[in-house]
C-alpha cells in the first residue's frame, strides 16, 4: 500500500518557510537561540509578506504550523535519550519559535507603516498638484487610483474654521472617514490645504456637498464659527482647481459681507464677484457715493448699518426697524440723514441701486 502524505512536499513549503524549519532542526541540536542573520532573514519575510499582502494572521500560522509538523522530525528530538533532554529542546525550540514571530511582527508592521506613509505622501502630492494645476498631463492617470474621473465633470467644496484643519488633524481624518463610508472611497477625495477643509466629488454624486457641510459641523461644534463654500461644476484635468478657487472666493465673500448663511454657493454670489473684477472702479463709486457719511454724529458706520439692513428687507421701514431693533421714525431719520450727506435718496429706485451697489462695494472692501 503506498504511503499517506502527512504535509506538503519539501518544494510546496515557501522559501522563508523552509529556512525557518532549518534553524529549528539546528537548535534542537545545539540548544541555541536565533542568530542574527536568521532573525534578519525572518524580519526581511514580514516585510516581504506586508508588501505582498499577505495577512499577518497567515503568515505567522504558516511558520508555526510548519514548525508543528517538523517537530517529531527534529534531529534533536529524534535523538533524545530522555524526558529531560526532550524538555530542554522543546524549551529551546518554543523559544525560538516566539522571537521569530516577534520579527515577522516587526518587519510586517514597520513595512505597513512605511507603506502608509508613502501612499499619504503620494496621495497630498496628487492633492496639491490637483488644486494647483500642476502636471496636468499626467493628473488624469494618476487621478484613477483615488477613484477621480477627471475627464468629467467635478465639484469642489471648501471649509473654513476657527482653527485651521491639519492634514494630521482628528477634525480631517473623521470628515474624511465618514464621507468614505457614506459615498465609498472611490468616489470623494477629503484633504487638508492652506487652513481648509477640501472636498472633491462628481458633480452628480448627489447629497454630497452637503453631507460633507454636516460633518464639518458635527467634528467643528454646531455652535463654532465654521463656514463651506462650493464652487461650481467643472470638468476636465484643470477642473478642479477652478472650482476650487470658486469655492475659497466663495468664502472670502461671505466673510466680507458677514453673511449668516454656513453653507455659500459660488452660483449665487457671481454679483459680487462682479463687482470685485474692477475693484479700482469699485472703490472710486464707494468713496464718491459714501466718503459724506463720515459727516454724521458718530461716524459713517451707524448709516451704513441702516442702509444694509434697509436693502436686506426690500427698502420696508417697518422691516429695517424690527431687524435693527429701533423705531420706525428713527430709521426714517436716518436714511433722511444719508439723502442730506450724499444726494441719494435710498426710496428713489434708481438712486437705491446706486446706494446698494456702493454699501455692497463698502462691505467687500472693507470700508469705512
Amino acid at each position: 500500500m503506498a504511503r499517506r502524505s502527512t504535509g506538503p512536499a519539501p518544494g510546496d513549503v515557501p522559501a522563508d518557510v523552509a529556512a525557518f524549519v532549518q534553524a529549528l532542526r539546528e537548535i534542537s541540536l545545539a540548544g541555541r537561540t536565533l542568530s542574527a542573520k536568521e532573525r534578519h532573514d525572518l524580519h526581511g519575510a514580514g516585510a516581504d509578506a506586508a508588501e505582498r499582502g499577505v495577512p499577518l494572521r497567515e503568515l505567522i500560522k504558516g511558520h508555526l504550523a510548519e514548525m508543528w509538523r517538523s517537530w517529531a522530525t527534529l534531529p534533536g528530538v529524534a535523538a533524545a535519550q530522555n524526558t529531560d533532554a526532550l524538555k530542554r529542546i522543546g524549551e529551546a525550540v518554543f523559544r525560538a519559535a516566539e522571537d521569530a514571530v516577534g520579527e515577522l511582527t516587526k518587519g510586517y508592521e514597520e513595512t505597513q507603516r512605511w507603506t502608509v506613509r508613502r501612499d499619504e505622501s503620494l496621495r497630498r502630492e496628487f492633492i496639491d498638484d490637483l488644486l494647483t494645476g500642476r502636471d496636468l498631463g499626467q493628473l488624469a492617470e494618476r487621478a484613477e487610483r483615488y477613484g477621480l474621473q477627471l475627464a468629467g465633470t467635478n465639484v469642489v467644496a471648501a471649509a473654513s474654521a476657527s482653527q485651521p484643519f491639519l492634514d494630521s488633524g482628528a477634525a480631517t481624518s473623521s470628515v474624511q472617514a465618514a464621507m468614505s463610508l457614506r459615498f465609498s472611497s472611490r468616489h470623494v477625495l477629503v484633504a487638508a490645504r492652506e487652513g481648509l477643509l477640501v472636498c472633491v466629488v462628481p458633480h452628480d454624486l448627489a447629497g454630497a456637498p452637503e453631507e460633507f457641510a454636516r460633518q464639518v459641523s458635527e467634528v467643528v461644534g454646531r455652535s463654532s464659527r465654521w463656514r463651506v463654500g462650493l464652487g461650481q461644476p467643472q470638468s476636465g484635468p484643470g477642473g478642479a482647481v477652478r472650482s476650487f478657487e470658486q469655492a475659497r472666493n466663495a468664502l472670502d465673500i461671505a466673510d466680507r459681507l458677514d453673511l449668516g448663511e454656513r453653507f455659500v454657493k459660488a452660483a449665487d454670489l457671481l454679483v459680487y464677484q462682479v463687482l470685485l473684477r474692477d475693484s479700482a472702479a469699485l472703490g472710486e463709486l464707494v468713496t464718491a457715493v459714501l466718503e459724506p457719511l463720515h459727516g454724521a454724529r458718530g461716524g459713517a458706520e451707524r448709516l451704513m448699518n441702516t442702509l444694509d439692513a434697509y436693502f436686506a428687507s426690500g427698502r420696508v421701514t417697518t422691516a429695517t426697524a424690527l431687524t435693527l431693533g429701533i423705531g420706525v421714525r428713527t430709521v426714517t431719520y436716518r436714511l433722511d440723514r444719508v439723502r442730506e450727506l450724499t444726494g441719494y435718496r435710498a426710496d428713489d429706485p434708481a438712486q437705491a441701486f446706486t446706494l446698494q451697489v456702493a454699501v455692497l462695494g463698502a462691505r467687500l472692501l472693507g470700508w469705512p
